[in-house]
Parts: C-alpha cells; sequence; structure tokens
C-alpha cells in the first residue's frame, strides 16, 4: 500500500495532511509513504523530519499523485478537486475535506474519472466515529483561536486587574452558537479572564455552557427542533430569526467581544446580527465572525477582511484553523490516520465495506459513480425525489 501526502495549494493553507510521528505509524505497518517536496513546512514539520520516520519525499504533487494508491489532502475543492481527477489513476483513492454539500455537482461530474473519494466533513457523528470526525477537531482550534484574535484586537484586557494604578474590569464575552467550535471559545475566554455568557437554540446546549464555566442566556423564546440527527443547530424560520435579533439587541450592546459561531452544513450561515444591532453596540467592540466562509452569522461581515463600523470591528477569518496549523494537523492526522485503520486490513489491502456506516458515510465517487445518497438527493430534482 503506497501512501501519498500532496503540498496543500490553498493561499491560505498551511495544514499538512498528516505529521511526521503519523507517518511513522503507517510506515511500521509496512506501508510505503511518498510525501510532496515541502508539504509540511507550513506547518513546522521538514522533508528531513519526514525522511528521518521512512517516508520518501518526491518533488511534486503529480509525481505523488501517480504512484500513490491513497493520496491523503487537507483541502481538495475546486481546482485541486479536477487537477487530481485528471492526474489520478483510475481506482485511486483520494481522501481530504472537499465541502461535498456544495460541491456535489463538481464531485459527480469527476466520477467518470474512475477515482474513489471520501470527503471527512461526512464522517457521522456517532461514538464509533469521534477519532476520525475532523470537523470536531478543526471547530476546537477555530474556537481557540478565535478568542486569541479577539484578544489581541480588542481595546480592553480580558482579566480583572487590581493594579496601584487602579482596577480594571474584566471583558464581558459573548458567545453565539455552542457547538464544539463554540464551546472551546467559552474556556478559552474563560480562561483568559473574561466575564463569558453564551446562547443556543438547543436546550441541551445549557448544561455545556455551564460545564465550561460560562453562564447561558436564556431569551423569551420558543422553537421546535432545534438540533439535527447529528447534533447541529436546525435551520429556523426567518419570523424566529427576526425574533431571537430582536431579543439578543440587549444582549449584545453589553458586550465587549462577540463571537458567532452559527452555521448549517451545506447552507448559508444565518445571520444573527443585524446593521442595526451593531450600530447599537459599544464603540470598541470586537465581533469575530467564524461563520464568515459561508456568507457570515453578521451582516457586516466579509469574508477574508476586517470591518470598522460605527466603531465596532467586525472580523471575518478566513480558514482560521490553518493559523495554528501545527497543532490543527497533528488533529487532522490522527482523525485520517484513524479512518485510514477502517479501510486497509492487516494485510495491508484496501477494503471499502459499504455496509459499515462510517465508511458509507463519507464514500463519495467510486467505480464512476456518484455513490453517496446525500450527495444524490442533492442533485436530484424534487419533483423525482
Amino acid at each position: 500500500m503506497i501512501i501519498g501526502i500532496v503540498r496543500e495549494t490553498l493561499a491560505t493553507e498551511r495544514r499538512v495532511a498528516m505529521i511526521p510521528a503519523q507517518v511513522a505509524r503507517l510506515v511500521k505497518k509496512q506501508w510505503l509513504v511518498i510525501v510532496t517536496k515541502d508539504a509540511g513546512q507550513a506547518a513546522g514539520f521538514s522533508d528531513a523530519d519526514y525522511l528521518a520516520v521512512g517516508a520518501e519525499v518526491r518533488p511534486s504533487n503529480a509525481d505523488v499523485s501517480q504512484h500513490a494508491d491513497i493520496i491523503a489532502a487537507v483541502n481538495v475543492h475546486g481546482d485541486d478537486l479536477i487537477r487530481l481527477s485528471q492526474e489520478a489513476k483510475s481506482g485511486q483513492v483520494v481522501i481530504g475535506m472537499m465541502d461535498p454539500l456544495v460541491n456535489a455537482q463538481s464531485l459527480s461530474n469527476i466520477a467518470a474519472s474512475g477515482i474513489t473519494t471520501l470527503a471527512l466533513e461526512l464522517i457521522p457523528r456517532i461514538t464509533r466515529a469521534q477519532s476520525m470526525d475532523v470537523l470536531s477537531s478543526m471547530a476546537t482550534v477555530a474556537g481557540y483561536k478565535a478568542v486569541i484574535l479577539a484578544a489581541h484586537r480588542a481595546p480592553r484586557l480580558f482579566p480583572m486587574l487590581m493594579t496601584a494604578a487602579g482596577t480594571l474590569k474584566p471583558s464581558r464575552v459573548f458567545i453565539m452558537g455552542v457547538g464544539v467550535a463554540g464551546l472551546q471559545a467559552c474556556a478559552t475566554a474563560k480562561r483568559l479572564g473574561g466575564v463569558v455568557e453564551a446562547y443556543d437554540i438547543r436546550p441541551a446546549a445549557r448544561e455545556q455552557i455551564l460545564s465550561v464555566g460560562a453562564k447561558p442566556v436564556e431569551l423569551d423564546l420558543e422553537a421546535e427542533n432545534t438540533e439535527t440527527a447529528g447534533g447541529y443547530a436546525k435551520e429556523q424560520s426567518q419570523e424566529f430569526i427576526a425574533r431571537q435579533q430582536q431579543a439578543m439587541s440587549k444582549v449584545l450592546a453589553a458586550q465587549d467581544v462577540v463571537i458567532t459561531t452559527a452555521a448549517i452544513p451545506g447552507r448559508k450561515a444565518p445571520v444573527l446580527i443585524t446593521k442595526a444591532m451593531v450600530e447599537a453596540m459599544k464603540p470598541g467592540t470586537v465581533i469575530v465572525d467564524l461563520a464568515a466562509e459561508t456568507g457570515g452569522n453578521c451582516e457586516l461581515t466579509q469574508a477574508g477582511e476586517e470591518v470598522l463600523h460605527h466603531g465596532v470591528l467586525i472580523l471575518g477569518p478566513r480558514n482560521i484553523a490553518s493559523s495554528a496549523a501545527n497543532h490543527a494537523s497533528q488533529m487532522y492526522g490522527t482523525n485520517l490516520s484513524n479512518l485510514l485503520d477502517l479501510l486497509i486490513n492487516k494485510d495491508g489491502e484496501l477494503q471499502l465495506n459499504r455496509e459499515d456506516e462510517i465508511i458509507r458515510d463519507t464514500l463519495v465517487t467510486h467505480q464512476g459513480a456518484l455513490v453517496n445518497e446525500r450527495l444524490q438527493g442533492l442533485l436530484t430534482p424534487a419533483g423525482e425525489q
């Protein structure tokens, strides 16, 4: 079995699919690992580090694609997807994050090339798959980095300080949406000394907020079916969102830092903070919008940009997990290597057991066809379902 680790081509991407410590595990299993030159450099891992654990370093991604049985990548979107389908051998396996719910048609189009693709965003949220869940791993990094970014840009310190020059009040930090990223943001802001509050429409979130030392904010709103089977917040009606915005305005006006994390897989992010709500906030407040890449939770967010409006700074970071590339790569690579253990048997042979829920849900294209039922449903006209 030959595992290929390619160098990422996305301009904002600094992660690498597997770090040397994980490659060492594969080499011990008698698998050959080939790595594109400088693949890990941006994450802090040199070619020498990979050579030291028994990998081979190849000059280009094309060289790796030509020889590998399985290609491991972080981002496989757009042009990368097309390039891999052109360079890869029929029957070759490509594993990475592909934004499949948005790129279903593109994935369907490349199926005819004969490559097998597994999209890591589709790993099911079940107990047995927790060690393979890249979305949760990367959300952990994103939640932490969002707080650090906010602390860096805020004009106030987070903790209360009693000094000879007087007492400094702690910053008030508000987290909107407490999935994995939101909970990590709560915990990080609390450790920095902030007074932390959080809100989520899911009733189960209250205990989770308390568990990380934050205070739940409860609005007098009723919503049904607030959570999907996978544990994500469910999309709500425009009428509910309007009532939520109105009730949230007073809460936001008292904050120094606001971090928004509300996202719906495959859909535009819900707008939780309107322009009018921003204008009612205190000058100097910092908003970090973790949903910037899918439209933003703040009406004024611009992905990859900083917006200053009425004294409020709105940050819309792209690919924020990549800003902690070393540890993010470690977590991503661990998720990936655990999936490889499921895909490859003790004899080093690939086994795509589609009766296994993890493999069935993650597998996208195989043997010249789009085989993922979830993506098939997205491409089927409503009248034909």
